[in-house]
């Protein structure tokens, strides 16, 4: 399955039961968007939203953290999405939060999983039809298998970095180098030993991916082997799943998301930071 579908074939699935669409449209630290109120104002014809904040683990103080598989199953199961649905997932603006959504989703074993390429805007753009307010689907049964490989832990990271892995960081230069804060209060900036640095911002063109050559060059020019494991990180583990999704439209198959990312990791005791 293309892990991207345009505007013109999902709304050529748009009646089909089996289909789910999500918003999963996340706003960036610092931003005062609010993302449920814009979905409730306009979004694709029966999408549900996606919350990402809610759909996480609040048993740690580490931002986004994945759920339990059970917490999962019981939020979509409520939600109305199955784990044999073919799910589509889009966001309102942009390329940074709906690859996070697919990543979860498929990590808790559904294989079904597109990103809408230029999300919400495309749709727009290609005048199809949009409608407002909430969306009810009844519940449906999600069966979580959850694959331990598409995840890392910091026990794990610290094994790549002494391993010499490629450790992909989707972080500003600035934010990678030590010359600009981290957006979280009192967490350090710098980088970990060994790792690489593609900012996700650079994999955006017009609201979408870019090609998959061009992705291709980019990993290149970023130091990346594709044909070698790549473990991609971040902030807090969502714009990790920007770069791990552009990983694999680059051709790259095995991929893991250390999911505490910077957020956990700087503040860890036996974290190494440097700055350049």
């Amino acid at each position: 399955m293309n892990p991207l579908i345009t505007p013109a074939e999902l709304l050529a699935r748009l009646d089909d039961p089996n289909t789910i669409v999500l918003d999963a449209t996340l706003a960036p630290p610092g931003s005062t968007a609010d993302p449920y109120a814009n979905f409730l104002a306009q979004h694709i014809p029966g999408a549900l939203f996606f919350d990402i904040e809610e759909l996480s683990d609040y048993a740690t103080n580490l931002p986004h953290m994945l759920p339990t598989p059970a917490d999962f199953a019981h939020a979509m199961s409520a939600l109305g999405v199955s784990d044999t649905a073919n799910i589509v997932v889009y966001e309102q603006t942009g390329v940074f939060s709906a690859p996070r959504a697919w990543w979860t989703l498929r990590t808790f074993g559904a294989p079904n999983v597109q990103i809408l390429d230029g999300g919400l805007q495309a749709w727009l753009t290609a005048n199809l039809p949009t409608q407002s307010g909430p969306v009810e689907r009844m519940r449906a049964t999600f069966h979580p298998t959850f694959n331990p490989n598409a995840v890392v832990d910091f026990p794990q990271l610290q094994n790549l970095l002494q391993q010499n892995a490629q450790i992909l960081d989707a972080r500003s230069a600035a934010r990678f180098h030590g010359t600009a804060p981290e957006p979280r209060p009192n967490l350090p900036s710098g980088h970990m030993p060994g790792a690489l640095n593609l900012p996700f911002t650079h994999l955006v063109a017009d609201g979408r991916l870019k090609p998959a050559d061009e992705l291709r060059a980019l990993f290149t020019a970023a130091g990346i082997d594709l044909d070698r494991p790549v473990t991609t990180t971040c902030g807090s583990g969502v714009t990790a799943a920007v770069l791990l999704f552009g990983l694999q439209i680059a051709g790259a198959t095995d991929l893991t998301l250390y999911d505490g990312s910077w957020a956990e990791y700087a503040q860890h005791p036996e974290a190494t930071i440097l700055t350049d």
